[in-house]
């Protein structure tokens, strides 16, 4: 009788606030991403610590942790509103001029610059009243929980290998050069495979220790080791280092072809032979079939293929 009666005190909108206080770790924070007063969110508070005995968010410093069973209600009220979201749209089917989800997306910033805000404008365009969180895949992430919690849509980045146990659909593949700075030596005479190791290299900061990116598992498995001198976690101000220096950026020719159009840089052919780098997104089996989950992943694929295009 006492868990009916618990149950019969819980309301969507409560576990809404508990998954957005836990998540931004502030109910001011809170308060703004849910569109409600900050005394509001913290009586919805008061009510979740009556109703868990416990005080679910703690003062650390100059900011506030969840404690330990905080911790445990954050995946199954992720769960929860996902399962509340899907349980209406889909019954009606996904009719996006009148829509109201919330597509949740991780992605690699390696990919085209322009992808995803053009991947935003396509989205709002077509379904005005849905909400975007666009989240970065880090080695921070773990993205396969994400997917599986409700927590991720879908996830879109350049993996060697990309993990078995996901969904996948392929978005573009793209060939492996070199960006450097007018002023390199080797935009006016060019380079062979000694002098492109020897050269200076910047590359994007590894997800956690001892990872290596795709560029550096290509060589690996060669035998080879290029000469990396900077390293830089924002991978979008790379090009802007390399324009007013002499470090060499490798990546796929797509990103390179945005900058080349703005910087004085130079696009080089690389003088290795490298396999050509695949994007693909991917999808956790719960949404496979969903039809507001088919609809964002056709519209991710649609924009990838005009950029590709253009």
């Amino acid at each position: 009788m006492r868990d009916q009666t618990l149950f019969d005190k819980i309301d969507l909108h409560l576990i809404r606030v508990l998954h957005t206080v836990l998540t931004e770790r502030s109910v001011s924070r809170a308060a703004i991403r849910l569109g409600m007063t900050q005394p509001a969110v913290s009586a919805a508070l008061k009510r979740l610590r009556d109703l868990a005995d416990d005080p679910i968010l703690v003062r650390s410093g100059s900011g506030m942790v969840p404690t330990d069973a905080g911790l445990r209600m954050l995946m199954p009220s992720a769960s929860i509103l996902r399962a509340a979201e899907v349980l209406f749209s889909d019954v009606r089917g996904f009719e996006p001029q009148t829509a109201r989800s919330t597509f949740r997306v991780a992605a690699s910033d390696y990919l085209d610059p322009l992808f995803l805000p053009q991947l935003v404008a396509r989205i709002k365009a077509e379904a005005p009243l849905c909400a975007i969180e666009i989240h970065p895949l880090s080695g921070h992430l773990d993205y396969q929980a994400h997917l599986a919690q409700g927590e991720l849509d879908v996830v879109i980045g350049n993996w060697s290998r990309p993990p078995d146990d996901l969904h996948m659909g392929r978005l573009f593949g793209d060939e492996v050069v070199s960006l450097v700075s007018l002023e390199h030596p080797a935009a006016r005479r060019g380079w062979d495979q000694a002098t492109w190791l020897a050269a200076e290299h910047i590359a994007p900061t590894p997800a956690f220790p001892g990872a290596k990116g795709v560029i550096d598992e290509q060589l690996e498995a060669q035998g080879l080791r290029r000469n990396i001198v900077a390293r830089c976690a924002h991978f979008g101000l790379i090009p802007a280092m390399v324009a007013s220096s002499l470090l060499v950026l490798t990546t796929g020719r797509q990103y390179c072809e945005r900058y080349a159009k703005q910087l004085p840089v130079k696009i080089l052919p690389c003088p290795l032979p490298f396999p050509r780098m695949m994007y693909y997104q991917l999808w956790h089996g719960r949404t496979h079939t969903s039809a507001s989950g088919k609809w964002l992943r056709a519209v991710t694929k649609s924009v990838a293929a005009s950029l590709r295009k253009a």
